[in-house]
């Protein structure tokens, strides 16, 4: 069909209809103008009970202040990554979370869009894994790997050559004989959690709980009702419920990618930490807890610090028996060993009998950056045996991305490659409007705040 058949708004709303999250806007004085499919299923609503009415007589159970919708319209300030729990006209109970932006034309705010995830599920999912921890709990059981404790690996299984990871074995095995928090820190898949895993495996709490959470995974509101438990009552449909604190009592609890916790978050963490005191979300009772805290960092914690990602205060209590795990480019001998031990695991897992690898695949090995360190070994090693016609393993063997890429060189961190290509094209549409930031974020397609953020932030 001829585009002239077409007008903008009919293509605009079609576009997104077929978003796969769900879209309300509203207009200044709070009626909805706009509400896709996706939105009406995570609110249990029908199109025709919102679309055209005002959003408190749509939802009764929202107010001026609960709904960011119209917290958005009386701020003109964006909410980023907001959980939201209500009950919808229909008495069921709706959690999402929400983005929600103030939408501008000409300078002037028209109304306010909210781009809205159903985690009714997710919620469900690590209120059942909390559950399933506190079952777990009471098995007792002489063996180390049991799920009672949930301690996988131990000191042992840390294979390496290199003279500078055994002092940090060594170091770590003192750490173990403590009750202070740990800190470790190094790139994604040097093995972390294997680290801290191994110190409580070898510390007087290895027949108690070790309970790892990651930080990064859940939202805010999500991931401090899973840490402390909540009260009956305290938001709509919340039962009691120990938290993961009250669950590791006696034991360990691993808070992996800490730097990912909200700042207000890590002020509470730093409160448990100092005086061993937990309250569940809306409850009034303090409960004393015996936990280690065990945290892992996937960035140097110094840098967090200066990035506003991590509390001064919680990195100088935390930093009492601080390790930086190195890559392992950084143990080139380590390559040869754990590819050996990796062949090994999968001979037996896969039935076959690889001898190892020829002289050109293993000197392509020590000169690869191996960005992602160990389980990037790992899961290249596991793609070329499910994959190889021979019995010793060779460059052909090789996943196809590896194949095109030079050993030597390195690849940029996601991040800094995201920041460093978003601050070049925020530079340059500045430059084309002459520093005009409201015409460079219509330029870019954000929101002006939005954008004044990111200038501030990385310009």
């Amino acid at each position: 069909m001829p585009s002239e058949f077409f007008n903008t708004s009919e293509v605009l709303e079609a576009i997104l209809e077929t978003i796969d999250e769900g879209i309300h806007v509203i207009d200044p004085k709070g009626q909805t103008i706009f509400y896709n499919g996706v939105a009406a299923n995570h609110d249990g609503m029908k199109r025709s009970e919102v679309l055209g009415k005002p959003l408190l007589e749509a939802f009764p159970s929202l107010n001026h202040k609960s709904s960011t919708l119209l917290r958005v319209i009386k701020s003109e300030k964006p909410i980023y990554n907001y959980s939201q729990s209500y009950v919808n006209a229909h008495g069921r109970i709706i959690e999402t979370l929400n983005t929600t932006l103030p939408i501008y034309v000409d300078g002037f705010m028209i109304g306010a869009i909210e781009i809205a995830k159903d985690y009714s599920s997710l919620k469900q999912l690590s209120e059942r894994l909390a559950d399933l921890e506190s079952s777990l709990k009471t098995i007792k059981s002489p063996e180390r790997k049991t799920a009672g404790n949930g301690g996988l690996y131990s000191f042992t299984e840390i294979l390496t050559c290199d003279k500078g990871f055994k002092g940090l074995i060594s170091q770590g095995k003192k750490a173990a004989r403590s009750t202070s928090s740990v800190l470790v820190y190094g790139e994604s898949g040097v093995g972390k959690e294997l680290f801290v895993q191994s110190i409580h495996q070898e510390s007087s709490r290895s027949k108690e709980p070790f309970i790892a959470q990651n930080c990064a995974a859940l939202p805010e509101s999500l991931l401090e009702s899973l840490l402390f438990g909540t009260a009956k009552g305290s938001y709509t449909g919340a039962v009691e419920r120990q938290g993961l604190f009250e669950l590791a009592n006696g034991g360990t609890l691993f808070l992996d990618e800490l730097q990912s916790m909200p700042i207000d978050l890590q002020a509470k963490l730093l409160r448990v930490l100092e005086d061993g005191f937990i309250r569940r979300i809306g409850g009034t009772k303090s409960v004393q807890v015996n936990v280690r805290i065990m945290a892992a960092m996937n960035i140097d914690p110094k840098k967090a610090v200066s990035e506003n990602r991590l509390r001064p205060d919680l990195f100088y209590r935390l930093n009492v028996l601080s390790y930086e795990l190195p890559p392992l480019r950084e143990r080139i001998d380590d390559i040869e060993l754990l590819s050996e031990h990796f062949i090994s695991i999968f001979n037996s897992k896969l039935g076959l009998s690889i001898k190892g690898m020829d002289k050109k695949t293993k000197d392509y090995f020590r000169k690869y950056h191996w960005p992602g360190n160990v389980r990037e070994l790992k899961h290249t090693l596991e793609f070329m045996m499910n994959h190889t016609e021979n019995d010793v393993l060779n460059l052909e063997d090789l996943p196809q991305f590896l194949k095109k890429r030079n050993p030597s060189e390195k690849l940029l961190p996601l991040r800094e490659a995201m920041i460093e290509m978003e601050t070049k094209l925020i530079t340059e549409a500045l430059l084309q409007t002459n520093g005009n930031v409201f015409q460079a974020s219509k330029l870019l397609q954000i929101p002006r705040q939005t954008l004044q953020y990111k200038i501030k932030k990385h310009i």
